[in-house]
């Protein structure tokens, strides 16, 4: 294989499965996302659905950019230059993809944290300000 097949071959397959990923994966968090911020802000349904989908808009974006950006300046000429190409660029992709998951969930789930402190039940002074003093 020449090396301008080879890293034409390599751009091809890696644009493809990068692309199939993303879509995959940006599927899955909107579907199991929108039930995790319906119970984020539960009596606003509308707004977790909008950041739900604001949240999957980044991800495209992110993602797709980062993608192609990786694979700039790869260079294959033989199959197996071309197989531990695909193979490196791929996990990188992935790892990258994965970090930036754990991302989100931090801080959707500081999103939750946030609205269940502000929906907790108050607990009762210990004393009132002004009245007697307690023993």
């Amino acid at each position: 294989m020449s090396e301008i097949t080879g890293t034409v071959t390599v751009h091809i397959v890696y644009a493809a499965v990068s692309v199939v990923l993303t879509i995959w994966l940006a599927r899955t968090l909107h579907r199991h996302g929108t039930s995790f911020l319906r119970d984020v802000f539960p009596d606003r349904e509308e707004l977790a659905d909008s950041i739900n989908h604001l949240l999957v808009t980044g991800f495209y974006m992110l993602n797709l950019g980062y993608a192609l950006v990786i694979v700039r300046g790869v260079e294959a000429g033989s199959t197996a230059e071309v197989a531990a190409t695909l193979t490196n660029r791929l996990g990188v992709l992935l790892l990258s993809l994965g970090v930036i998951h754990f991302v989100n969930l931090i801080v959707i789930w500081k999103f939750r944290r946030t609205a269940e402190a502000r929906h907790a039940m108050p607990t009762a002074p210990q004393y009132v300000l002004g009245g007697p003093e307690l023993p």
